[in-house]
């Protein structure tokens, strides 16, 4: 039996919506926030038709995986994903199944806190440029996608409306303050330090990531998502090349179709033939198998 996609629970939940993401929904559950991750799906800044069956499945267990595995390094929001908990508040639990986290409300800090292992993607492009990330100045001769020596903390400002921008780990002191700046990289890196050599052993590198934070009774803690492929860029160690693009684990083949097809980019693209869904949904299980070493449910 194929899986449902969910486009929005907008009516599956009684619940006040406080915020509506590109993929997730922020519902009020009074003490708690209700997460929903839904199946849409986005490129290019566009919010893209269909939705990709089991993405939202994935992208919430795998943050929910990554949550209790790195408690130990730090508290995070998560408090539970049992849809059976909920009640009345859930019209159709089997369809939200997997798909929930209940999380404590924490306050956002306004910063995104990306880790870079290897040189690519908007990195590569920074270097091209200056030979430097987010101020840091690089080795010179590198090339696309080489492994650094050692990760890099390259943070952005967070913009509700547009693409976040990229800043200096100065700059981000002053919009924040050094202790909680200084707090805020060394958590960061800790945590992409663990996953990555968590990966590493199944064969996966862990080529970057962003993660967020929230301050709750003045204790930091990690939010939002984490270690997805919404928020990661893995890499299968087999496909691991220099000088070209690699195939992330990811929504690459929405990617590839949309860059190969006649598509002007500057209005919402034609819904996604079935084929590229198809791939989608099936990429989004295996970096799920290879992660976790289980199939999706």
């Amino acid at each position: 039996m194929a899986a449902t996609a969910i486009s929005t629970a907008v009516d599956l939940i009684d619940l006040p919506l406080i915020y509506k993401g590109k993929v997730r929904e922020l519902y009020d559950l009074g003490e708690h926030y209700l997460i929903v991750v839904t199946d849409r799906i986005s490129a290019f800044d566009y919010i893209l038709d269909p939705a990709v069956p089991d993405k939202g499945n994935v992208l919430n267990r795998l943050s929910a995986f990554w949550f209790d595995r790195t408690r130990h390094i730090m508290e995070n929001h998560m408090v539970h994903t049992d849809v059976e908990l909920l009640g009345d508040v859930i019209k159709d639990k089997e369809l939200l199944r997997n798909r929930i986290m209940v999380t404590r409300k924490a306050e956002r800090i306004d910063i995104e806190c990306v880790v870079r292992g290897y040189v690519t993607g908007g990195g590569w492009r920074q270097y091209e440029k200056t030979g430097e990330v987010n101020g840091i100045k690089l080795p010179e001769g590198l090339r696309k996608n080489s492994k650094l020596e050692a990760p890099i903390f390259t943070p952005a400002a967070k913009n509700d409306v547009g693409h976040d921008e990229d800043i200096s780990f100065e700059k981000m002191t002053e919009l924040v303050g050094r202790e909680l700046a200084e707090q805020l990289r060394d958590r960061t890196l800790e945590l992409y330090a663990y996953v990555r050599d968590y990966c590493e052993e199944r064969d996966i590198l862990l080529a970057d990531c962003k993660l967020e934070f929230g301050l709750l009774d003045g204790k930091l803690i990690v939010i939002d998502e984490m270690f997805t492929p919404d928020a990661s860029r893995f890499w299968a160690k087999e496909n691991y090349v220099l000088d070209i693009d690699i195939d992330s684990m990811d929504k690459e083949p929405v990617r590839t179709y949309l860059a190969n097809s006649d598509w002007d980019m500057n209005s919402k693209p034609e819904p996604l033939p079935p084929l590229v869904v198809q791939e989608t949904t099936n990429r989004y299980r295996e970096i799920y198998r290879r992660l976790t070493g289980e199939e999706l449910s």
